[in-house]
């Protein structure tokens, strides 16, 4: 079985279409679908109430708290999970048909060793310091996620192992939260990208200075340092190589932030 995690807070509009993308998935297992609901203020938790009741062959769990931020509610999702493998969905994102039965011919493959496993984005490039090899896969370090961080939250899933050998989220970060799990997940497992585009995000606008969390580039480049503070205080980094990551991580803030007016200026 897999266990489905979708923070939802004010995605009255988008939310059926993501449990909708599930619903199409063309894999035959089961689904455990945990929609957490992080103090909406608008109609999401109706909509999600009136969708499992149209569909009440589906197994769909509505958990509604106070507000506590994305990393908490998945938290609040993981910590009932109770599949085999664990996937991310964000309220504003969709799956395509044939993502779930893709990444789990390849979790479940005998000729390879794949705990943690992303895929591209619709219109998105794997850039350097990804490399693909011959089985399609892009492996992905501890090393290459502190130079680029490729995998978006909707395109992941996982083994349960990861939750034992890596924890969980960290609650009080809002900002770079799914980097900063990642890089905890990298010191225990092996971890891909399938070369493949099978989730469209944020209806398909940019990632950065537009849609989601990631519109706020000041709090993402705080978010940045912190788990650059972190890894340098669990040793995995030093301080020559903490001083130039930080240079490193200002000099990218800077051209994001000339990149996205230069961008908004022309309507894009």
């Amino acid at each position: 079985m897999i266990s489905v995690i979708i923070p939802l807070y004010n995605a009255e509009e988008t939310i059926t279409t993501a449990l909708d993308s599930i619903k199409k998935q063309t894999w035959n297992g089961e689904f455990e679908i945990i929609v957490v609901n992080d103090g909406s203020t608008d109609n999401s938790r109706q909509v999600v109430e009136n969708f499992t009741k149209v569909n009440s062959g589906i197994n769909i769990q509505l958990i509604n708290q106070e507000n506590g931020g994305v990393s908490n509610s998945r938290n609040t999702g993981l910590r009932v999970a109770t599949g085999d493998y664990i996937a991310l969905l964000d309220a504003d994102d969709e799956w395509f048909p044939q993502k779930i039965k893709k990444q789990i011919s390849i979790l479940e493959s005998k000729h390879l060793d794949v705990d943690f496993l992303g895929c591209r984005r619709k219109n998105q490039e794997l850039l350097f310091p990804y490399k693909v090899d011959e089985n399609n896969l892009a492996v992905i370090t501890f090393r290459k996620l502190m130079f680029r961080n490729e995998v978006q939250p909707s395109t992941v899933i996982f083994k349960r192992k990861v939750l034992t050998n890596s924890g969980y989220f960290d609650e009080k970060q809002r900002y770079a939260e799914d980097l900063n799990y990642w890089l905890k997940i990298s010191e225990h497992n092996k971890m891909y990208i399938v070369n493949e585009e099978l989730v469209l995000t944020g209806a398909g606008k940019r990632t950065f200075g537009v849609s989601g969390l990631s519109a706020n580039l000041t709090e993402m480049e705080k978010g940045f340092q912190k788990n650059l503070k972190e890894v340098l205080k669990s040793r995995r980094i030093n301080h020559l190589e903490y001083i130039l990551y930080f240079i490193f991580y200002k000099m990218k803030f800077l051209f994001r932030l000339g990149r996205n007016r230069y961008l908004k200026s022309i309507g894009k």
